[in-house]
Parts: C-alpha cells; sequence; structure tokens
C-alpha cells in the first residue's frame, strides 16, 4: 500500500516519519507488525507527534471542522495541545461544548430508536408491510 495509506492507518503524520518509510510501498504484513511491535520511531511519533489532524481533534475533544474554525491549521505536538487543554483559548471551549451536544443528540437519537424498535418488537409488528 502507499505510505500515506499505512500513516493514516497508523494514525501518524506522514511528513514526520522517517524517509525510508515515507518512499517506500509497506506490505499489510509490514503493517500489521509496525501495528502490533511498532519500532521506536513510531512509538515517539505516536507520543510527541506531530499528530495529524484527525488525531489532534480526537484529542481536543472538537471536530475537524472545530480545528478549522478555531484556525488550527498546521499539525500539533503532544506539548501543544496539552498547553491548549491546560489553559483552553475561547474557540476550544465552544467547540468542546458543540461536540458535547452533539454526542448527547447522537445517544438521544440513538436511545429513541431502540425504544422504538423494542416497542414494535413487543407489539409483534415485524414492519413488512404485508400490503394486497
Amino acid at each position: 500500500m502507499k505510505p500515506e495509506t499505512a500513516a493514516k492507518r497508523l494514525g501518524i503524520l506522514l511528513e514526520a516519519a522517517p524517509a525510508d518509510f515515507r518512499e517506500g510501498v509497506v506490505t499489510r504484513d509490514e503493517l500489521n507488525t509496525l501495528q502490533s511491535d511498532p519500532p521506536e520511531w513510531l512509538q515517539v511519533l505516536r507520543r510527541e507527534g506531530p499528530h495529524p489532524r484527525g488525531v489532534v481533534a480526537a484529542k481536543l475533544g472538537v471536530s475537524n471542522s472545530g480545528l478549522a474554525r478555531g484556525g488550527v491549521t498546521e499539525p500539533l505536538t503532544t506539548a501543544e495541545i496539552k498547553e491548549l487543554l491546560a489553559a483552553p483559548p475561547q474557540w476550544l471551549v465552544q467547540e468542546r461544548a458543540t461536540q458535547a451536544g452533539v454526542r448527547a443528540e447522537k445517544r438521544r437519537v440513538a436511545d429513541r430508536d431502540a425504544d422504538r424498535a423494542a416497542k414494535r418488537t413487543e407489539a409483534g409488528g415485524g414492519g413488512g408491510g404485508g400490503g394486497v
């Protein structure tokens, strides 16, 4: 597979990986080995960064769009993420609240759908619409 794909699956920033990783091809077996027994460079990269957008967003508890609205366009290191969490700017507080609201709404909808499914099962309806 392409190094870009392997980096995405490993959750690392391709530009921060060693040259031999960036310039080579990664087999599925090599990817599995990297995941199960990561070399030192991969452990350090995962621990200290710089991290790709998706990882930064997850660590900050916001969406990728929230990062963009907050003006975060560059990869961040773990230390930079910790600084933001220690003294969150207003945009981060707002985006985290927005993300919490989105998660709460998803839970509410999932609970509602589960209740509806349980009621259909209790009523014996299969929802088949027997028709004609």
